[in-house]
């Protein structure tokens, strides 16, 4: 899943120092591609799972359509003010649409655990709270990228 970083090796996050990091954070800029070639980023919450990323996204969104047209999209989780504090995450994949689309709640076994993880990390409660506009993307990412310059000291 992770791409050889030759150069970042010192730096690259091990597999649990990068699933607490993504546990951890809240915010994801997802960028994907029109139909004109041209990217579109935006912020958006998700949830990891330790093997996929899961994205809760408008359906009468821009990342939306151009997710129906082209499923390749690319994540980043990133903090850090001064230099010697940058860390992050890139994934990048072919997403997948999960479940239905709007999101209305109808059962579907693969969103059970997604949903739980969601809904305690954003809301606070224990169910998803669905609103009909919503729906689910999965990235099992086919590369991984990550960085830690505070292990540079």
């Amino acid at each position: 899943m992770s791409a050889t970083q030759r150069r970042g090796r010192r730096i690259m996050m091990t597999p649990q120092e990068l699933d607490a990091y993504l546990a951890g954070r809240r915010t994801c800029r997802v960028a994907t591609v029109g139909r004109d070639g041209r990217p579109h980023v935006g912020a958006l919450w998700f949830g990891w799972d330790g093997t996929a990323l899961w994205l809760y996204s408008l359906t009468r969104s821009r990342r939306w359509a151009q997710l129906r047209n082209d499923p390749r999209l690319a994540v980043v989780v990133d903090d850090g003010d001064a230099y010697g504090e940058l860390r992050g995450v890139e994934l990048s994949g072919t997403g997948v649409f999960v479940g239905e689309a709007p999101r209305t709640g109808e059962k579907c076994p693969e969103l059970d655990a997604p949903e739980r993880l969601f809904a305690a990390k954003y809301f606070g409660v224990d169910r998803m709270p669905h609103d009909g506009r919503h729906a689910w993307l999965r990235l099992a990412p086919d590369t991984v990228v990550s960085w830690d310059f505070r292990k540079m000291a």
